[in-house]
């Protein structure tokens, strides 16, 4: 249960223009999403929605694709995790939603995507909503006082307890 080499090479080389990495336009990345591909980041996904003018995504199938398509076709391997799927297209997904999300005027504003989980290596400070007063949880006052300063002090250091509570891995 492999995908053939012969279709992948045809479909690759419709889409770019070339049949062999080396040949590819200028700014054109060939993913192939798999268990064994350096596993994706926020980093990545930055990297290519800057870096990339076209972008394919290479999905296999149960035991995947003929490795003649990762040594001749694939620019990289990414994997987004340390599991197997069934098939790459959840994978894709993943890149998709990751990457399309920083092309600009995807989110509606500029800096949307600038503060959150990993934009800074960090997790997210905590977020609150309205009443500032549920069920005896309250909002900290410093997001309360309009101190700009003093808020942007408390989501640096809530962001970095958070992560260090909850993914200490990412502050080595």
């Amino acid at each position: 249960m492999i995908l053939k080499a012969g279709p992948i090479f045809a479909a690759v080389e419709a889409l770019t223009g070339a049949s062999r990495k080396e040949d590819f336009p200028a700014k054109t990345r060939v993913i192939l999403l798999s268990a064994q591909g350096q596993v994706f980041s926020q980093a990545l996904a930055q990297d290519i929605s800057e870096n990339t003018s076209h972008v394919v995504l290479l999905c296999g199938r149960y035991e995947g694709i003929d490795e003649r398509v990762a040594e001749v076709l694939a620019t990289e391997e990414i994997s987004i995790g340390d599991y197997v799927l069934s098939g790459g297209e959840p994978a894709a997904m993943v890149v998709i939603d990751a990457v399309v999300r920083l092309l600009p005027g995807a989110l509606g504003s500029e800096t949307s995507a600038l503060f959150e989980s990993f934009s800074e290596g960090l997790l997210d400070h905590p977020q609150y909503t309205r009443p500032p007063d549920f069920q005896g949880m309250k909002v900290p006052d410093v997001l309360l006082s309009g101190n700009h300063a003093e808020i942007a002090r408390w989501r640096k250091e809530a962001a970095i307890a958070k992560t260090k509570r909850k993914r200490p891995d990412l502050l080595k």
